[in-house]
């Protein structure tokens, strides 16, 4: 009797471990899923949703969303630890990093202005490129435009990027360089990405607006994105460049950019990757992104003016974190995620008191900030 009783209990405690086990199919305190919606203006909904448990001041302290917020921060920063770099240097200052494979191709383009001494040595210019930026810059195009004549260089922008070994001599530039070239030399690389928000009906939650990227941009067509956001280029303070992007992207106008925005610091990342022409030639992508926030009115609504953007609509930060998730199957464009990471810990989101709070803080800036 005793026997059959034990038997009793430990079947149904069986039975009772399976049946709680339907209900939680993931890890990470997935609660439920829902099915997705399908017009393309709205966000998609929720396919798997994060459970966020709050403490006593309404801060987020979940331990599986700081997990998700490191994964998407690591999605930026990917630098194997085999990986051999050669420096570009010139005049003796460094200025970015190839692969020798990539340096090997450099000084086989013509016409020649690519050198590099001996396989110890860096790649540099070479004296037909001339010693002003001026020249320099036109040397490095004709090099660059065979490449992208020749296919190997996508996604031609017609937007010069200054190339210096830091923010501060961004207007006196060794030279510059056409936008989708700047990677395939490993040069510094600046950006502005907005985050738009506005306050909901209630004025008791932060929204922010999210936009979906045109299915013919040459880099993550279709994905989900900042409201504004763009590359810092050549002869445009990052005010001036912040301006012009929020009228050319969203239909900002530009006085309520100038009431609404706030500078909010910088991320930075570094990763290697891009689009492998052949093994070892991969491309080396060192970022500084300058973080704003704007404030928008409730009333207003962005409109597509660049042909970049396919629709604008809002998502409650519930809903950002949500996307988080490794499973995620729309997430937002990879370095927009440290961007509204970092403005979900400066602006008192996430609880201090959160595990890896001090390891993500420390990741959102991976890369050189100079």
């Amino acid at each position: 009797m005793q026997l059959q009783y034990s038997l009793f209990i430990t079947m149904g405690m069986l039975l009772l471990l399976k049946s709680a086990s339907s209900f939680a199919p993931h890890r990470h305190h997935l609660i439920r899923q829902v099915a997705r919606a399908v017009p393309s203006q709205n966000p998609p909904r929720v396919n798997v949703r994060v459970y966020s448990s709050l403490d006593n001041n309404n801060l987020w302290y979940d331990p599986s969303l700081m997990d998700h917020m490191l994964f998407r921060i690591n999605e930026c920063n990917s630098m194997p630890n085999d990986i051999n770099l050669v420096d570009f240097v010139v005049d003796g200052e460094k200025l970015g990093k190839v692969t020798p494979k990539v340096a090997e191709r450099l000084c086989n383009t013509s016409p020649s202005i690519f050198q590099k001494a001996d396989s110890d040595s860096p790649l540099t210019l070479g004296e037909s490129a001339g010693n002003t930026s001026e020249s320099r810059t036109k040397a490095v195009a004709s090099v660059m435009e065979e490449l992208r004549d020749s296919g190997y260089i996508t996604g031609w922008r017609d937007e010069m990027y200054p190339v210096a070994n830091n923010f501060d001599k961004v207007t006196s530039p060794v030279f510059l360089i056409e936008r989708a070239a700047a990677s395939l030399l490993g040069v510094m690389e600046y950006g502005v990405h907005i985050n738009g928000l506005i306050m909901s009906e209630d004025d008791k939650e932060v929204k922010m607006w999210m936009a979906r990227r045109s299915k013919t941009k040459s880099k993550f067509p279709s994905m989900l994105d900042h409201i504004v956001a763009g590359g810092q280029p050549a002869g445009l303070s990052l005010l001036d460049n912040v301006i012009k992007e929020c009228e050319e992207e969203a239909g900002i106008p530009e006085e309520l950019t100038k009431r609404g925005i706030k500078p909010a610091g910088v991320i930075s990342y570094e990763n290697y990757g891009g689009r492998l022409k052949d093994e070892g030639e991969g491309v080396m992508n060192r970022v500084v992104l300058f973080c704003f926030d704007l404030m928008l009115p409730k009333d207003f609504v962005p409109s597509a003016n660049d042909g970049e953007v396919e629709s604008f609509f809002t998502w409650s930060l519930e809903e950002v974190a949500q996307s988080m998730h490794p499973e995620y199957d729309d997430p937002i464009k990879p370095n927009c995620y440290p961007v509204i990471i970092d403005f979900m810990l400066r602006e008192g989101h996430i609880s201090p008191d959160s595990p890896k709070y001090l390891e993500i803080v420390r990741r959102l800036r991976s890369g050189p900030c100079c």
